[in-house]
């Protein structure tokens, strides 16, 4: 069963994830500048204004969040911001998207050109110090997701509506040799955000989908959830079981008419999965 559980109406809702110290939810709306925040124990929704495109929120181990905003990342805390660094080699047009954390707490994130015209995106990797580009060139660079045991990295380039699987065995921050996970046809949708359960199955977003989509390791297709709205941008787990799927939606590109017969687009959603997800470690700062 699907639940709206929060029809806040996002732009362009992104970036789900749950924090397992507070218990709470944390999405971003990108195109609205705002961070949301959910505790599902009260029912609890606050949000922020941030500013800028904030397209990633991922808890760090020093407290706060780590965010990901146009051409920086950001130490974010109620009641203080800081600049963790600048990302060195963008275009002005260029800014952050999705993101993930390995298992040594080094922040993985891709950034794209937000015309969605120049294949500008790379895939960077944060180690706490200094930032490096690690490959994947794209317009549009979604995920990227990592398997439990460290070794395979997935990129999307979404408007290739492929998506890329690496191998980073052994610390690798430089994607190279990477093959096609799976590459879609233009009625399957754009594959969008993505997250790895903990049997390793990829589940991910569908722009222009009104869907998730479960994949195993070999590719092939073995869940696919329908949502009421068309934009389904990616999905994080949380609850004490890891076993509830939160899913951001998002608002942009839809006509008039298509926001009126799509009233809970730019929602935030939930459902129930038999396979829990993962815990994602905290960014690892300094």
């Amino acid at each position: 069963m699907i639940d709206c559980i929060w029809p806040v109406a996002a732009t362009l809702g992104e970036g789900p994830v749950w924090d397992t110290q507070t218990r709470r939810l944390w999405f971003v709306d990108i195109k609205g500048g705002r961070l949301h925040v959910l505790t599902p124990e009260t029912g609890a929704r606050d949000s922020f204004h941030v500013g800028g495109n904030p397209s990633f929120a991922l808890p760090s181990d020093g407290g706060g969040l780590v965010i990901g905003n146009r051409d920086r990342l950001l130490h974010w805390r109620p009641d203080k911001v800081a600049e963790l660094a600048r990302i060195p080699g963008m275009v002005d047009t260029d800014r952050t998207n999705d993101a993930t954390v390995d298992g040594a707490g080094r922040l993985w994130f891709g950034t794209m050109d937000d015309l969605e015209e120049t294949a500008t995106g790379r895939v960077r990797v944060f180690d706490g110090a200094s930032i490096r580009e690690a490959g994947g060139a794209a317009i549009v660079t979604n995920g990227p997701a990592i398997s439990g045991d460290g070794s395979t990295l997935y990129h999307v380039d979404s408007l290739s509506r492929t998506i890329w699987r690496f191998d980073i065995r052994g610390g690798a921050t430089t994607l190279f040799g990477g093959v096609p996970f799976r590459t879609f046809s233009g009625d399957e949708g754009l594959p969008d955000g993505v997250v790895v359960d903990a049997q390793d199955h990829l589940w991910v977003g569908f722009w222009a989908g009104f869907c998730a989509r479960r994949f195993a390791p070999d590719g092939t297709l073995v869940t696919e959830v329908r949502l009421p709205c068309a934009n389904v941008t990616k999905l994080a787990f949380g609850g004490p079981d890891l076993r509830t799927a939160y899913v951001t939606t998002a608002r942009a590109g839809l006509s008039a008419a298509e926001l009126a017969a799509q009233p809970m687009a730019g929602g935030l959603f939930s459902f129930r999965v038999e396979v829990p997800g993962r815990v994602l470690p905290p960014v690892r700062l300094g």
